[in-house]
């Protein structure tokens, strides 16, 4: 396990168990997990840390209001928003 997964995973323990990576774009991973809390799967999409320095975690924080409020039946919802902390610098 890499250290960002092994942050990934520690960062978010109390409410989601990751299970694997299932996508990478230019602004994000997205990762399979299970929400611990209400017993069922969801996507996580974690900011890839470059972009987060480069641009500033605004943008993302701005993407997350928009589709927080979108409905529609090809588009997951958004359920959760949050950091999660820890030095993954390599």
């Amino acid at each position: 396990m890499d250290d960002l997964t092994r942050i990934i995973k520690e960062g978010l323990a109390d409410r989601y168990a990751i299970e694997r990576e299932i996508g990478a774009g230019g602004m994000a991973t997205i990762y399979l997990a299970r929400d611990l809390r209400h017993d069922r799967v969801v996507a996580i999409k974690l900011l890839n840390r470059e972009i987060g320095i480069e641009l500033g975690a605004q943008r993302f924080l701005a993407e997350i209001k928009v589709t927080a409020n979108l409905r529609h039946p090809n588009l997951l919802p958004l359920y959760d928003s949050g950091e999660v902390e820890g030095d993954c610098s390599m």
